[in-house]
């Protein structure tokens, strides 16, 4: 409706310019004919001339700019509904998502942000299985290793392209940081990163957040931190089975 609004006053905006123009151009012949009819005929012309001059310029005043489109400001009064009040109360019979005074539509405060009691935490809402790792992997590949690299060292290719440099998960201060704040960062963004919440479900945050602490064991870690059957696997070069029916969407 805006749109249509918008582009009617700008059509109308030409219209008018291109009438104004007009109006000109006929006060400029009236001056002209003037000489040859006499001042009674000019005096006519420039009496209607500026008659629809005065018109089109009242017209072209009456328009309503998208800043200003018909619509309530919060707790403005109106004149529609019997309280006189743009703010309407709650529809008879409305059910509460939870019955926690105060609680939000995420009222999984630990899921859904990372934080416990408003602090960032250091546990998971929910098991991490083999699956859920290899979820967090695929998901991690596809949307952070563009900027942080595969490995997590801050080196992917639309940084080795010009971009800014994005954080390397293997510093001290990342490293030390508890599981919620990969969660928070996910969710709200940082610094020039945007936030994922709409590309990344909530449960792929954890999944991601388990495989970035995955990748920073790989630096820290010892051969003693790795099962024996794994260790072999690994020594003898052999790639790992994905694991089978992981839950997740694609």
């Amino acid at each position: 409706m805006r749109v249509r609004w918008c582009t009617l006053t700008t059509n109308n905006k030409v219209e008018v310019r291109s009438e104004k123009s007009e109006v000109r151009n006929n006060l400029t012949l009236a001056n002209h004919f003037s000489k040859k009819s006499g001042a009674k005929r000019r005096t006519r012309l420039l009496t209607s001339n500026f008659l629809l001059l005065t018109f089109l310029t009242a017209a072209s005043a009456c328009r309503q700019d998208m800043h200003d489109a018909p619509r309530y400001d919060p707790y403005e009064s109106s004149a529609i509904f019997r309280n006189e009040s743009s703010a309407q109360p709650l529809v008879a019979g409305t059910e509460p998502r939870t019955d926690v005074a105060g609680a939000v539509l995420d009222e999984d405060e630990l899921l859904n942000t990372g934080k416990q009691a408003g602090q960032i935490a250091n546990v998971f809402p929910f098991a991490i299985t083999h699956a859920d790792m290899d979820r967090g992997e695929e998901r991690f590949n596809i949307y952070c290793s563009p900027c942080h690299g595969r490995t997590g060292e801050g080196n992917g290719m639309v940084v080795q392209r010009g971009y800014r440099q994005a954080a390397n998960f293997h510093i001290d201060r990342l490293r030390m940081m508890p599981v919620g704040y990969y969660i928070d960062v996910m969710t709200n963004g940082f610094g020039v990163m945007p936030d994922y919440r709409a590309q990344i479900t909530v449960d792929d945050r954890w999944r991601i957040a388990a495989y970035v602490k995955a990748l920073q064991l790989t630096h820290t870690g010892a051969a003693g931190d790795v099962p024996a059957a794994e260790l072999d696997r690994l020594k003898s070069g052999k790639a790992a089975e994905p694991a089978s029916g992981h839950k997740g969407e694609k």
